[in-house]
Parts: structure tokens; sequence; C-alpha cells
């Protein structure tokens, strides 16, 4: 990657600090996602409640808020952190400390690399709209997924979209904010280059859309 790259990727998650994260569940999840992408964070939870599994990797961890309240299906699970962010990685493990969880700082671009085996399923909530490049570039994330994934396993996550959903203005002016001030890279996103990245991958891929959101899963 050049440095301009590792510039723009750093941009996407240094806006988390201990302070952002503190209000992230009531700012991003609550009012951001309800009321600007009209898609309400109960429909990302409930995927996780769906999909989860007891050995789980979760990339991108924001708050954690979805690791906190979901259900897994048994009652300690194996549960790995990734994120390029550390502030992100502290809080969150430090929210799920009941499930004893390992952090891997990583930039996912270029290094998935986990000990202590595969996963299977694996958690992308709200990581790709940050994540600088079109989807022929953001498809490196998912070539690295693959190779922390059991056969069979699920991957699922939700993204902004900036091109073929319907937008208010109020979506368009905070995503042209985020995508100049380099926190969004999604100007050209859209369902149908998510779809062809996830296709070429993997199989049972299914991307729908909830506002601004495209909702997705695929099968290794």
């Amino acid at each position: 990657m050049s440095e301009i790259t590792h510039k723009q990727v750093e941009a996407g998650q240094a806006v988390y600090g201990k302070f952002t994260l503190s209000a992230y569940d009531s700012v991003v999840l609550g009012a951001s996602c309800r009321w600007v992408w009209k898609c309400p964070a109960s429909f990302l939870l409930a995927r996780y409640n769906e999909y989860v599994s007891g050995n789980h990797l979760d990339v991108g961890v924001g708050s954690g808020y979805f690791l906190d309240y979901c259900d897994f299906p048994v009652a300690h699970p194996r549960v790995a952190l990734m994120d390029m962010n550390s502030h992100s990685l502290a809080f969150t493990a430090q929210r799920i400390a009941r499930y004893r969880p390992t952090t891997w700082q990583r930039n996912v671009l270029e290094d998935m690399s986990v000990e202590g085996g595969g996963f299977d399923s694996v958690g992308m909530n709200l990581l790709l709209h940050c994540v600088p490049g079109d989807f022929t570039e953001k498809g490196r994330i998912f070539d690295n997924a693959r190779e922390v994934m059991n056969p069979g396993a699920l991957l699922f996550g939700a993204t902004l979209l900036g091109r073929g959903v319907p937008r208010s203005p109020a979506a368009r002016a905070l995503m042209a904010l985020y995508n100049h001030k380099g926190i969004f890279s999604n100007r050209g996103d859209s369902a149908e280059g998510l779809q062809a990245a996830l296709a070429a991958r993997f199989s049972d891929v299914t991307v729908a859309t909830v506002g601004c959101m495209a909702l997705f899963s695929a099968r290794r």
C-alpha cells in the first residue's frame, strides 16, 4: 500500500478516541442509524442474534455494543476483536470482559492473521465505508477474512452506501462531510459492487439494503 493509502486508512479510524467511543452508542448507533441512515441499530443486533457463533471474530469493533447485547449460542464463546484503533480494542475488551476476548491490532487491508485457529463467524459492521478505495480494493479485506474463517463459516455485516440507495438531504450532507474529512470513503460504494466483491470469494451471498445501509452475509 502507498503512503497516501496508509494515511487514508488511519483517517478512517482515528476519529474514535475515548471521548468519541463513550458517545458512540447514542450518537452513531442511536441518532445517526435511526434518523439519518434510516437503518436502526436493532436491525443489526437482530442479525448478530441470528448469525453469531460460539467461535467469533469481530472486525472493526466500534464500541462493542453488538457483542455486549447479542445472544451467543454458548455460555462461554471464543471471542476475538480486531481493529486498527487501539482505543476501540481496549474499550470493547473492557466492555465484554466477561467473555475474556483476545485482541488483535491490525490494518485489515494488509493482515488478519491470528493465533489459535479459525473462526465460525466473522462480524464486520460499519467498517467498509471507512476503508479507502472502491470494492475492488476493499475486497482485500474479504480475501484476508477467508484466511481466518473455517470451512462453512459465515461472514456478516453492514456498511453505508454512497450510490444507489435513497438518501435524505441530511444523509447526503453528513456523508459528504465525512468523505471530505476522510472518515468515510464510500462515494462510489453500491450494493452491486459489494455483491460482486463478495460473490467472487464466497457462496450463499446476500446483500439487502435498508435506508442507506447494505446488510450482507456470505459463507466460506
